[in-house]
């Protein structure tokens, strides 16, 4: 009997310390709640939350020892302000990852330290990027520095690259160096309920940008930048844009298209149920004159979209030319290709008369365009509101009378 009672107490000493050794996992790790799996705590791995002191290694081990976990872990951002370089968030990860983000990450303006991105996640797949917290680039301290500097270009902020299945929801994005998120060459991607905010005087500092992916929804967001809201490059495909607040900036945009040699065709997109505020331009589709590659523009629908004195509401432009930096001259020609363009139920006011600019190439006409219910006025009473367009096909619908100038 005795012989059985010393068998008992060691067995139950030994539970006792292997429960220990499980509570206090090496690494920063705990037991996430609601059996998330494994927690990585920056703090616990060396970061300090006074936004002066470099915290880059601890948020890069939580990721290492996070992507390597065997079940479901997250990567926990306290409460306070981190200071951090560039971050590789690369895969491939043997199971989902979450990245809690309830404090500030301050990009370091060190810009020596940068190859490529701020924040880049790659070759991951099931990922979530959610909290209250910010991402702030830090950009208003480098903007003055941008035109002078010997840099070919500055940090994007977020990046997906050739990420599968991932949601960034509720966070904010501050003054990013370049672009805000950009999402390259993935799929299967959500971004919801974010806040994006920098100087409506600085350029390249876009919202949300899409450009060789497919199934991506940006929805319930609040953007106001220097530059486009939201940006659809080529290569995208079944991309939805719905329920965003657009200003100050340039509105949202399909484009720029034909830049670069070797893009691909952009489709089956829709942006919906937006409003847009004293933007540059509201919706449009952009393309470069003699553009260096063959592409098609096509299934592209605007809907149940109000204008607030937005200067040129509704655009498509293939003989787009930002600071006459062009691949070649004009030559009335086009090797992008637009058609089937739905404008529905836009309404508002512009804040110049030109309230619809339609200007598609000889040689390539612009088809299949329609403007159903569109009624949107100028705002001003020194002129009345106009529409121009040249060389666009299709119909009018229940629109303004001024504005019904398709052929």
């Amino acid at each position: 009997m005795a012989s059985a009672n010393n068998a008992l107490r060691v067995f139950f000493i030994l539970m006792v310390v292997c429960a220990a050794r499980a509570a206090s996992a090496p690494g920063g790790a705990a037991k996430a709640a609601g059996g998330a799996g494994e927690a990585f705590d920056i703090t616990k791995l060396g970061a300090t939350n006074d936004g002066k002191t470099d915290s880059t290694k601890a948020l890069q081990d939580a990721w290492t020892s996070a992507c390597r976990a065997t079940g479901s872990a997250t990567v926990l951002i306290p409460k306070g302000d981190y200071l951090v370089g560039p971050l590789n968030f690369s895969g491939p990860c043997k199971a989902a990852i979450t990245i809690q983000l309830d404090g500030t990450l301050l990009g370091s303006n060190d810009l020596a330290k940068y190859k490529a991105s701020w924040i880049e996640v790659s070759h991951v797949e099931n990922i979530v990027i959610t909290g209250p917290g910010t991402l702030d680039g830090q950009g208003t301290a480098v903007y003055p520095k941008s035109k002078t500097a010997d840099y070919k270009a500055l940090p994007n902020t977020l990046v997906l690259f050739y990420v599968t299945n991932a949601t960034i929801s509720g966070i904010r994005l501050l003054n990013a160096k370049f672009f805000h998120i950009n999402i390259d060459n993935s799929k299967d991607i959500t971004v919801k309920d974010v806040s994006i905010t920098a100087p409506a005087d600085v350029e390249n500092t876009d919202g949300v940008h899409v450009g060789a992916s497919s199934k991506v929804t940006i929805t319930n967001a609040t953007i106001g930048t220097g530059d486009d809201c939201v940006s659809i490059g080529p290569g995208s495909s079944g991309v939805t844009v719905a329920g965003i607040i657009c200003g100050p900036g340039q509105g949202i945009s399909v484009g720029c298209l034909g830049r670069y040699k070797d893009e691909k065709d952009v489709t089956d997109v829709t942006v919906k149920d937006c409003v847009l505020k004293r933007t540059t331009n509201g919706v449009r589709i952009k393309s470069y004159e003699d553009a260096e590659s063959v592409l098609t523009a096509s299934h592209l629908t605007f809907e149940n979209i109000k204008m607030e004195e937005v200067a040129n509401p509704i655009i498509i432009d293939q003989y787009y030319c930002p600071q006459k930096v062009c691949p070649g001259k004009r030559s009335n020609s086009s090797n992008v290709s637009v058609k089937d363009v739905t404008f529905r139920n836009i309404t508002g006011t512009s804040s110049t008369p030109e309230a619809i600019s339609l200007i598609c190439s000889d040689a390539q006409p612009c088809s299949g365009v329609q403007l159903v219910d569109v009624n949107v006025e100028y705002a001003g009473k020194n002129n009345k509101t106009m529409a121009v367009c040249s060389n666009a096909k299709g119909t009018a619908k229940g629109s303004l009378e001024a504005l019904a100038c398709l052929v």
